[in-house]
């Protein structure tokens, strides 16, 4: 197969290894908006990768697939060129930049009837795909309490953050699309705040470094999302569901950076450094899954459609914190 690549900063750096460990893969070309990017990280690769000299002539190279890891603002025009020349995309989140660029890539990919999978690589997460199925077994019994977490051990750099679309955007939608996966059930309303105690550029750009959102499910199950720009203990990920007959928890291992009291004798614990050191197997099997979609193997595991349900409902939360109130969320459907 051939693949072709859009973006070579970290993530798309991250993808092109994955994809020249595929055997399927027979050669992989590079294209970034920077040309230079695109040639060092092809040189960094096996023979098989090769640098292209604009973004363009993705869309000549006889692609049988394409990944998209280029800057947030380029990737529904990505997704909408690739779509109409029938190849298969596998598009970093969010689709687009804001709801109706999302609206917009959705109706193209469902026009063309080509397959679209979105970057949400915690489906692939081996924990989480555990508790989605200890839930669907009957273990858990009902369930009456999900929590998830996103906590940084940093904040991004301040250039970041202006087109990021802010913290329920930019990192609670990962949360909010995984309880939507794991529990096969709606989100109906949100109650969300937030606050900035940390760096001033967050504030500047009417964005957040600290959020939480309480959710209420189709079911009424009680959700809660949490999110947070300064975890100097390191990168925390998890997710917690609670039930009438058990309890399980994803994202807790001997490098979860968080400290037990009374402390344990444990010796010192090299806690995660980010979300690709913490994600990086669920990174792996998405771009396998991808491969498999793009040859026609296997069913699309995240369509657009819920990459859209996830911005909605990140949408909600936006709107319930700058409003300080409950929010149902068809109030932002379309």
């Amino acid at each position: 197969m051939r693949i072709g690549l859009a973006g070579a900063g970290r993530i798309g750096a991250r993808h092109a290894a994955a994809l020249c460990a595929l055997p399927e893969v027979d050669a992989l070309a590079i294209a970034d908006a920077d040309a230079a990017r695109a040639r060092d990280l092809a040189a960094r690769l096996p023979s098989g990768a090769r640098a292209l000299g604009t973004v363009g002539e993705l869309f000549e190279a006889g692609l049988d697939g394409l990944v998209v890891a280029a800057a947030t603002d380029a990737h529904a025009a990505l997704v909408e060129r690739a779509v109409a020349a029938r190849i298969p995309v596998f598009c970093e989140k969010p689709l687009a930049s804001d709801l109706n660029g999302t609206f917009q890539a959705v109706e193209a990919a469902a026009a063309a009837g080509v397959p679209v999978q979105v970057g949400f690589q915690r489906r692939f997460d081996a924990g989480n795909a555990a508790a989605r199925e200890a839930l669907a077994s009957g273990r858990l019994g009902w369930l009456h309490t999900v929590r998830s977490s996103s906590f940084d051990p940093s904040p991004p750099p301040a250039e970041y953050v202006p087109s990021s679309g802010g913290l329920f955007r930019d990192c609670v939608i990962h949360d909010l699309d995984l309880i939507r996966f794991v529990t096969g059930r709606e989100i109906v309303r949100v109650m969300a705040a937030g606050g900035n105690r940390g760096e001033d550029f967050f504030r500047e750009c009417g964005d957040i470094d600290t959020g939480s959102a309480l959710l209420v499910l189709d079911d009424g199950t009680l959700g809660v999302v949490s999110a947070t720009r300064y975890n100097a203990a390191g990168y925390d990920a998890r997710l917690e569901l609670f039930g009438s007959k058990d309890s399980v928890v994803t994202g807790m291992d001997e490098r979860t950076p968080a400290t037990p009291l009374p402390e344990l004798d444990a010796g010192p614990r090299p806690a995660y450094s980010g979300f690709m050191e913490r994600f990086s197997d669920a990174y792996d099997a998405e771009i396998r899954a991808f491969v498999d979609v793009a040859a026609g193997r296997s069913a699309n595991p995240c369509p657009p459609e819920d990459a859209l349900e996830a911005f909605y409902l990140a949408e909600a939360c936006e709107l319930s914190m700058r409003e300080g109130r409950i929010v149902g969320t068809e109030e932002v459907r379309r």
